[in-house]
């Protein structure tokens, strides 16, 4: 009997893990990462799920459904509206792309009528804007919502992605019949992709399939995958985001410490330019997004995305932050009087800062933070220069390392902050 390990709308119970021991500056990553020398920095692009779903119905909503038509059009806006020049070069089909059982040759393959070009013709349609081709497939017997797994034929399907010119694989891990198959499922993945000789970055839902059953090794983890899925799915919802946080703060001390260049934890999908987030959710998304170091991975409709929504997600110093080259992801560094402080270690001793009002109630609220508590202690000595960088850019100027920094946060917003050393600053 095929034991169905987890689906996308089941989810485990987590137990509360505080973190008092945060990244040294320079620390040395205690895990060694999967050699395919990619991800040195999150990936960043645009994935279907979270928007499009399993939208198979071309003949009534041909502008939504899972084709074609809809990739060739992301990836021409990708290019025209400014997304592959400020770094979001992935463009990622998600579950649904296939036909209903493999071909002659036991190959995966596009639904032919949603996909009359098949992968290979829209990998290089992608290619040829200067964008890269991301794609879907299960460990198990089946994909999450019932289309052929790649349990049996990891070697082939790997060959068959790298023939098709495909340079991201998601990996999602329905449909196991045994912790066994699902581990050993994700290894094998990893070694047939490499084997291939293509580049193609490995995206895994490991831990958070195996999380139920048995405590995630992220050490090993990190050996096999690029980036790697904790938790739920993410909705439009601020309940959505909350979760995701929540989890993150209270597993940092698992999961911080093993992130870096070519391995990052994920916390799924930005879901900014959408319905459910109101403004000043869609910035607390996109900071704390950035201070996590996670794959920037859009989900939303590039046709009709607002500028509000697409200024922010273009803002090029909130990408620089997420895509900082020391690679180190940032952590909560207190939760007190309804507001969480996160920080995160940048190059050059700089360090971000991000705010959250955890209140849904009321107006903004006014937080003042002694500036030696940020940083380590080293980040303002003797002195750094301030800026805000979210909700808006603002100059704060000169802080001494005996001043308080003093904000006033939107209800659940954030202020994110870049708080750079001023013996650096001076230097340049």
């Amino acid at each position: 009997r095929v034991m169905k390990l987890r689906s996308r709308d089941q989810w485990p119970g987590c137990a509360l893990m505080l973190r008092f021991l945060a990244l040294a500056l320079c620390g040395v990553l205690g895990a060694r990462a999967l050699n395919n020398g990619l991800a040195r920095t999150p990936t960043m692009g645009w994935l279907h799920w979270e928007r499009f779903m399993c939208n198979l119905n071309c003949q009534e909503e041909p502008d939504s459904c899972i084709s074609e038509q809809l990739f060739m059009q992301m990836a021409d806006l990708m290019v025209s509206d400014g997304w592959k020049d400020v770094g979001y070069e992935y463009l990622c089909i998600d579950d649904c792309w296939m036909a209903p059982q493999r071909d002659s040759e036991d190959r995966l393959q596009a639904d032919p009528q949603r996909f009359p070009g098949g992968i290979r013709r829209l990998a290089n349609y992608v290619h040829s804007k200067g964008l890269k081709l991301g794609i879907y497939a299960d460990v198990g017997n089946k994909t999450c919502a019932g289309f052929p797994g790649s349990f049996g034929h990891y070697d082939l399907d790997a060959q068959t992605f790298a023939d098709w010119g495909v340079d991201l694989l998601k990996f999602d891990g329905c449909y196991c019949d045994s912790i066994n198959h699902l581990e050993n499922g994700y290894k094998y993945m990893s070694l047939a992709l490499n084997r291939t000789g293509r580049s193609i970055v490995y995206s895994c839902e490991w831990p958070l399939y195996l999380r139920p059953f048995h405590k995630p090794n992220y050490t090993n983890i990190r050996q096999y995958c690029n980036h790697w899925r904790n938790f739920d799915d993410v909705s439009d919802s601020w309940q959505s985001i909350k979760r995701i946080l929540d989890w993150t703060s209270f597993y940092q001390e698992k999961i911080v410490d093993v992130a870096g260049p070519g391995g990052w934890n994920d916390p799924d999908m930005l879901v900014i330019g959408n319905f459910g987030l109101s403004w000043d959710q869609q910035v607390t998304q996109m900071a704390l997004w950035a201070i996590m170091a996670a794959p920037l991975l859009m989900s939303n409709d590039l046709r009709q995305i607002s500028p509000q929504a697409k200024a922010l997600l273009q803002n090029k110093d909130v990408i620089a932050i997420n895509q900082d080259p020391l690679g180190k992801q940032g952590y909560r560094l207190r939760k007190e009087d309804n507001v969480e402080v996160w920080e995160r270690p940048l190059s050059n001793l700089a360090w971000a800062v991000a705010m959250r009002n955890l209140q849904e109630i009321g107006g903004p609220y006014s937080y003042t933070i002694a500036v030696v508590s940020l940083g380590r202690g080293v980040a303002c000595n003797p002195g750094c220069f301030v800026t805000q960088l979210l909700p808006v850019k603002k100059e704060l100027g000169f802080y001494e390392w005996t001043s308080s920094l003093k904000t006033q946060i939107n209800p659940t917003g954030t202020v994110l902050f870049q708080l750079e050393a001023a013996r650096m600053v001076q230097k340049n």
